[in-house]
């Protein structure tokens, strides 16, 4: 969500800025806006709802300079428009601000002092610019207004601010919400994400909560907010064009969906050695000596979580339980006398997520990330990282990261397992196991055409649907149906089996789809095959995934077995291809759900 964008020194600001929101596109947004400065009072502020592209038409040769700021917006404080779009200006029109996160105290602000201020539309980032233009206008700097403004606010933000009587500084600070200073050869940069400047450079720098940070072409100032200055090193982004870019293919969801058999074996070159696993000893420690295992997650990431809890549980021989980030972090329940907090983000910067991990680190719970992005937020603030080398996800339906984070932990669940000397684990040869799966993976990815034909007869028109499962089949379902409502906007539900009967079975009817999903053994699989039964009988028109060994000729899509432990990985790759085609049947777009971000960084 919310993307920010900046540049000091560099004549090109415009294609800089609009390449970077470009960039920045993935992460969900309905209106974008840029700030350019030509010199002292003299810059232009263009805002438009929608896509980048209705930004870019309104762009004339007029909009030009070099230093600027700019920003994708996704809705909280007032509804999509004009007036609510970044950047921000204050009453003045001498500051303009961008801003990603939540002001929660913008009323009482707004209240005490700007009473007497009109504003354009409803955000609270107006507010923010408008607080900092009158503590100038009473008499303060700009940096010191800056620095005042930062300890009255509270809450969640990243501020980019641009003085239209200095153009030549940009001022920068955070807390909660990413930021980056990127470093140009005699210009420099801020971003949310450093995919939005890897055109630029690939050294960034990184900015801590409660850090504000002082931008020229020659120069990044870091300082705390009582203005002691800090040192801070940069690191070079492992990033390449290429990753970021579609290719041949017309949605990032397609082209990620063809990923993951590469991602699979990265991820065995990254956690293997010669067919041994290889997992950081010290985390490997952390989960022996825990007596119970918390996997915190949001979303996807918390459904990839259940897929791995059976495996984690007979591999470590620790009992693990799943929470729901958001209601952790009011909600946390009674605790074990010894519990391993496992954070899983595809981006780290979850903000649910974050807040659980703030409280962990006060309680002194240790705690171990698994994430997509090195150096972000929940990594850096847990005790242990595990990367899923996954690249770079864009489409905001995610799907490589579930299938490496099930794939992740089962290497964290087979180093623990062996060096306890588990026979489960020491039976699991995990390597060849996941080489398995990729080849299961590539099989399933080959029945595109006949995947789409099944979903046109099926899915085109329907308002309603349904997922069912049993065992892990279960927790695929529930990512299956997701992955469907979120890009097709067909309301769908998965369900354990079982369970159909008792109150959800009333909601089936005539043309109802029901898509069935059977991977578990022969017996569990004819209890499946019996709900199957009762849901036909009620006039469901059933889509049947079956691996094969368990599937009938009649079955609709078979998938090459693997592993039990496994085979939530390639059970879920047909039901990405579903939500994919039938998203594309009823003419949406596949990449931009509506409503939707990428990286969910407000509470």
């Amino acid at each position: 969500m919310c993307g920010i964008v900046g540049v000091v020194g560099n004549r090109n600001a415009t294609d800089i800025l609009m390449q970077g929101l470009e960039k920045l596109e993935y992460r969900g947004y309905d209106s974008a806006g840029i700030f350019v400065a030509n010199g002292v009072n003299n810059g232009r502020l263009i805002k438009s709802v929608g896509r980048i592209a209705d930004l870019r038409s309104k762009l004339g040769i007029d909009v030009a300079g070099s230093t600027g700021i700019g920003h994708t917006r996704w809705a909280t404080h007032g509804p999509a428009s004009k007036e609510n779009a970044h950047p921000h200006t204050s009453a003045t029109g001498r500051f303009i601000l961008v801003h990603n996160g939540v002001i929660e105290n913008y009323l009482a602000i707004k209240e005490e002092f700007l009473a007497n201020h009109e504003f354009n539309g409803q955000t609270d980032t107006e507010i923010a610019v408008h607080l900092i233009g009158q503590l100038v206008e009473d008499g303060l700097s700009v940096l010191e207004a800056f620095k005042k403004s930062l300890h009255l606010i509270e809450g969640s933000y990243a501020f980019a601010l641009v003085d239209s009587e200095n153009p030549d500084v940009i001022y920068v600070a955070k807390n909660k919400s990413p930021l980056l200073i990127g470093v140009g050869e005699g210009y420099n940069m801020v971003c949310s994400d450093a995919m939005a400047m890897i055109r630029e450079t690939s050294e960034f720098m990184e900015i801590h909560d409660k850090e504000l940070v002082i931008v020229t072409k020659d120069s990044v100032s870091v300082q705390d907010y009582a203005g002691n200055s800090l040192e801070r090193e940069s690191y070079t982004a492992e990033l390449d064009l290429s990753d970021i870019g579609k290719g041949t293919y017309p949605y990032y969801m397609l082209k990620e969906i063809d990923e993951q058999p590469s991602v699979m074996r990265k991820l065995i070159s990254a956690y293997s050695d010669n067919g041994q696993v290889k997992v950081d000893e010290a985390i490997i420690k952390a989960v022996q000596e825990a007596d119970r295992l918390y996997i915190i997650a949001a979303g996807t990431s918390y459904h990839a979580g259940f897929a791995a809890k059976n495996m984690l549980e007979a591999l470590t021989n620790t009992p693990v339980e799943l929470g729901i980030a958001s209601e952790w972090g009011y909600n946390q329940p009674l605790l074990s006398q010894k519990p391993l907090f496992i954070f899983i983000s595809q981006s780290g910067e979850t903000a649910d997520s974050r807040q659980v991990l703030v409280r962990a680190n006060e309680m002194g719970i240790p705690s171990l990330t698994v994430t997509n992005v090195p150096g972000s937020t929940l990594s850096r603030e847990a005790n242990y990282t595990m990367l899923l080398h996954a690249g770079p996800e864009i489409a905001v339906a995610s799907t490589k990261a579930y299938t490496a984070q099930i794939a992740t932990l089962a290497f964290l669940a087979k180093a623990v397992g062996d060096a306890d000397g588990n026979e489960k684990a020491k039976a699991f040869d995990l390597v060849h196991e996941l080489s398995l799966v990729a080849q299961s993976i590539e099989a399933t990815l080959s029945e595109k055409d006949s995947i789409a034909e099944k979903v046109e007869g099926l899915l085109a028109k329907t308002r309603t649907a349904f997922y069912i499962g049993r065992g892990n089949d279960y927790y695929v379902a529930m990512e299956a149906s997701l992955k469907l409502k979120e890009i097709s906007y067909i309301q769908c539900e998965g369900f354990a089996a079982g369970e159909l009967k008792h109150g959800t079975i009333s909601l089936i009817e005539d043309g109802v789809p029901v898509l069935a999903l059977i991977s578990s053994d022969e017996a569990v699989a004819a209890h499946t095959r019996g709900n199957i039964q009762e849901v036909a009988a009620r006039g469901a028109n059933v889509l049947v995934i079956a691996e094969e060994g368990l599937a009938r000729e009649t079955d609709d899509i078979k998938v090459v077995p693997v592993h039990p432990y496994l085979s939530a990985i390639s059970m879920v790759v047909p039901t990405q291809l579903v939500a994919y085609y039938a998203t594309l049947q009823r003419g949406l777009d596949v990449d931009k759900p509506r409503n939707l971000a990428k990286s969910v960084t407000v509470e």
